[in-house]
């Protein structure tokens, strides 16, 4: 068996269990039938959590909520210093409470504790730059219509925003999601997913004691049916952020046309890395391993497939296994781990049945490729696992495992790696590595990809915008680009001159 670095239990005491209830027209609610579900985790194999489960009421009375929070015209027309310094407030407050929603994302997703603190500060930092946005939105002015005319267009909120987010970044997705929605002075109603859904419950107690009026955002726990179906379908809800697998935003998209609600969509990522034989194999061995691994793989924008010349193949692939073999996986509460449990039984079966399809089919597993059992813990683990002697036409090397899997495909020439950059159905993110600045800049500026990383792998700013093109969505986050997915363009064309030619004369 090929060797691996294996955290057992650390001895962590765990919290009791949360209790989650839904956040409706500024009250927390019980579901009107008692009904709840429990949360157990994937790495230590206990409750961490109760949360109500939603139905049509919760739903309908949550979405009743926003509406006429919006209509009443309060948050939309305050002025955006306010809506600011709210949303800077948040920020500080979820500063203040990193620990305790680290805590729980772990034992909900069974992230390490490390990448679950990184997360938080980063989801804070995101509500501070939506923050310096909301006094920022404004349309423009066109005084170039001729002496009698002035033409003024004005930004306004879309409405209410009907936010849909998954399990493998609870708090960091609901936090590219809300504040900017809140920015542009739009109402929300946010259905969490039923696997990770406690975090955003805290997000919520932290809104209401920084003061976010009643019905502004509202928090239905449950399943995608109905909660998310009625949020989709909806006519009050006038469009629907929704992060997850493409599938289901098919699905979102299909149930959205019935009242032509806009869609802003992030999806999966089938992302590539090409490797010329120019390039820093050390920085981007190290990178790889980062990119495939982090989140143990469940992550849209994961490395999980590299394309490197033929003629450095094997020297790289020995530098990434080597370091593979040194990456720590086990408990997700010790300070050490850096790749935790598996979100779900069924998803682990998911991610071993690509690797043993590809084992069947010819591709060699040159490290892991197995579930594994960590000492002291009953939880799912799935070793880093690396997959060379990979075709095209593989499963694995054109779907999104979603998993801690890396498949590596070969090339031996520029225009060849560019086209198995773009052969896939997704369109995400794309790497390339190369000390050769035009090679950099050609590659970028070929590859079907909504973000191009070069010499790096998934560094993000707020600043800078996120999403994808072909089936990984539509719609961007994060920068302005992603406060503009919340407004919506009005034209008012204002005659300024006394009087007006008339279009019937007098005969």
């Amino acid at each position: 068996m090929t060797k691996m670095t294996v955290i057992g239990a650390s001895g962590a005491e765990l919290p009791e269990a949360f209790t989650g209830r839904h956040l409706i027209n500024g009250d927390w609610q019980d579901s009107a039938d008692g009904a709840t579900f429990d949360r157990v985790s994937p790495s230590h194999g206990v409750t961490v959590s109760t949360s109500a489960k939603g139905g049509k009421a919760e739903t309908e009375a949550a979405i009743a909520a926003a509406r006429a929070a919006f209509d009443d015209g309060a948050w939309r027309e305050s002025p955006g210093k306010d809506r600011a310094a709210l949303l800077n407030k948040v920020a500080d407050l979820i500063d203040r409470e990193r620990e305790r929603i680290a805590v729980l994302e772990v034992l909900e997703s069974g992230k390490p504790i490390a990448q679950a603190r990184g997360e938080i500060e980063g989801a804070a930092d995101l509500w501070r730059y939506a923050a310096s946005l909301a006094r920022m939105v404004h349309g423009e002015s066109h005084n170039n219509l001729g002496p009698d005319m002035l033409g003024v267009v004005l930004k306004e909120p879309i409405g209410v925003a009907g936010i849909i987010t998954p399990w493998n970044f609870p708090f960091l997705i609901v936090s590219q999601k809300l504040p900017f929605a809140l920015a542009a002075g739009c109402t929300a109603v946010i259905k969490p997913s039923e696997m990770t859904p406690s975090t955003t419950v805290i997000l919520g107690e932290l809104l209401i004691e920084a003061g976010i009026p009643a019905g502004v955002v509202n928090i239905v726990l449950g399943y995608g049916d109905p909660v998310g179906a009625l949020i989709s379908t909806d006519p009050r809800v006038d469009m629907v952020s929704f992060t997850g697998s493409t599938a289901v935003g098919k699905k979102i998209v299909e149930s959205a046309a019935g009242t032509l609600k806009k869609v802003s969509l992030e999806l999966g990522g089938k992302n590539p890395q090409v490797i010329f034989p120019d390039a820093d194999l050390d920085a981007a061995a190290d990178a790889i391993v980062f990119g495939v691994y982090f989140n143990m793989g469940e992550c849209c924008n994961s490395g999980s497939r590299i394309i490197v010349h033929q003629d450095v193949a094997d020297g790289l692939l020995a530098k990434v296994t080597s370091l593979s073999e040194k990456v720590p996986f086990g408990d997700p509460m010790d300070e050490r781990t850096q790749v935790g449990a598996i979100i779900s039984d069924a998803h682990q079966q998911k991610i071993d049945s690509y690797v043993q399809e590809a084992k069947r089919a010819g591709a060699k597993v040159l490290m892991g490729g197995e579930a594994l059992n960590v000492e002291g813990l009953d939880g799912r683990f799935y070793g880093p696992t690396v997959v060379a002697d990979v075709t095209p036409d593989m499963a694995i090397a054109k779907e999104e495992v979603f998993g801690p899997v890396l498949s590596v495909l070969t090339f031996s020439d520029e225009d060849e790696a560019i086209a198995l950059a773009n052969n896939a159905a997704y369109g995400l993110s794309a790497g390339v590595w190369s000390r050769d600045i035009h090679t950099c800049l050609n590659f970028s500026r070929k590859v079907q990809a909504g973000t191009v990383w070069t010499n790096t792998w998934m560094d993000g700013f707020a600043e800078m915008p996120f999403g994808g093109v072909k089936e990984s969505g539509q719609g961007r986050e994060l920068g302005r680009y992603g406060l503009e997915e919340y407004l919506e363009v009005k034209t008012i064309q204002l005659r300024v001159a006394r009087g007006r030619a008339n279009w019937v004369r007098d005969s």
